[in-house]
């Protein structure tokens, strides 16, 4: 196999985004227009076509992106240490070993449990360097008082957590409350402490594109290390519009600041050729940087199963069932 891209252990991006004072004009002058945005999304899937040693490069990149997920109400330490074992070998040594890469050390990105679990995650992860990120702030609805929010978080930084994906408040977004979410996100960052942040915006709550630019924005300003587009649990999730809408706040949040800021599209992403959509839109928007799991992950459960499948079938020439693939 020809390596195009070198697949890299999982890490951080080693310069936090510290925030800035709310601007409530660059936010009230930003918008977002659904049908160019549209229109710039269905281009890419046609055109972004990669095959081969390449694509099985790529999708060997995307590993190392993925933070593996569980976050079902019948989750139990088992299924967590399962989940765990999988994340330190994502992929069979058998298929690694044909595409000249059984040397390499290929991890997911992080591992993604409710607290509930996070001592657990810690505990089978030991040694990896593989970090654990605990959804929190009454996810995914977000809607229980703020000091349990603040007291979940700080839990799960007790417990081991090394990144915390928080959910927002809806309803500042809606209500256009921008003073709100700005002080809601602050405390989230500062209960967080040395853990990452990343913000689920839930996006397909949002209504329109303009209202998940505009609360982008304002989670990057008040420190969010990450923006997330969901929980998972809503009925639409990641979608490519979504993903340009947000990546260009990131875009614009850097020229304003300096600041990188991460993305996580998380939701429905099942299937290796989109992530490779993803890779492109990437690329072309923000740069090569945001293409290593510092800057990019993607929450998911069963897309894991489907890139072990695609690269099964580069080497032996035949598609397997997908329950030789488990996950957890």
């Amino acid at each position: 196999m020809t390596q195009t891209t070198e697949p890299v252990a999982a890490g951080h991006n080693s310069e936090r985004n510290a925030g800035m004072p709310l601007d409530l004009a660059a936010v009230n002058a930003v918008q977002a227009n659904r049908s160019a945005t549209e229109r710039r999304a269905a281009s890419l899937p046609g055109r972004r076509a990669v095959k081969g040693d390449a694509q099985s490069a790529w999708l060997l990149k995307a590993v190392t992106c993925i933070d593996l997920t569980t976050l079902n109400g019948d989750d139990t330490d088992g299924r967590v240490r399962r989940l765990c074992a999988k994340a330190r070998r994502p992929i069979r040594a058998d298929i690694l070993n044909a595409l000249g890469m059984g040397d390499r050390r290929i991890t997911t990105g992080a591992v993604c449990v409710y607290h509930r679990f996070v001592a657990t995650a810690v505990d089978a992860l030991k040694g990896s360097n593989i970090p654990v990120a605990a959804v929190s702030t009454g996810f995914p609805a977000g809607l229980v008082p703020h000091d349990v929010k603040l007291a979940e978080i700080e839990a799960s930084v007790k417990d081991g957590a090394e990144e915390i994906d928080i959910v927002i408040t809806r309803e500042h977004v809606l209500t256009g409350n921008w003073p709100a979410l700005y002080d809601e996100m602050r405390d989230f960052r500062a209960a967080c402490g040395d853990a990452h942040v990343k913000a689920i915006l839930a996006t397909g709550d949002l209504k329109t594109l303009r209202n998940v630019a505009r609360a982008s924005l304002v989670c990057m300003m008040a420190g969010a290390d990450f923006i997330k587009t969901s929980t998972g649990k809503e009925g639409v999730n990641a979608t490519l519009p979504v993903t340009l809408t947000m990546v260009r706040a990131i875009r614009q949040y850097r020229e304003m600041t300096g600041a990188k800021v991460g993305y996580k599209p998380a939701g429905g992403i099942s299937k290796a050729k989109d992530v490779l959509t993803y890779f492109a839109l990437m690329k072309e928007e923000l740069g090569r940087e945001w293409l290593d799991p510092e800057l990019f992950r993607i929450g998911a459960s069963s897309l894991l199963a489907d890139i072990e499948r695609q690269l099964e079938h580069r080497v032996t020439g035949a598609y397997s069932a997908l329950n030789r693939h488990p996950i957890g």
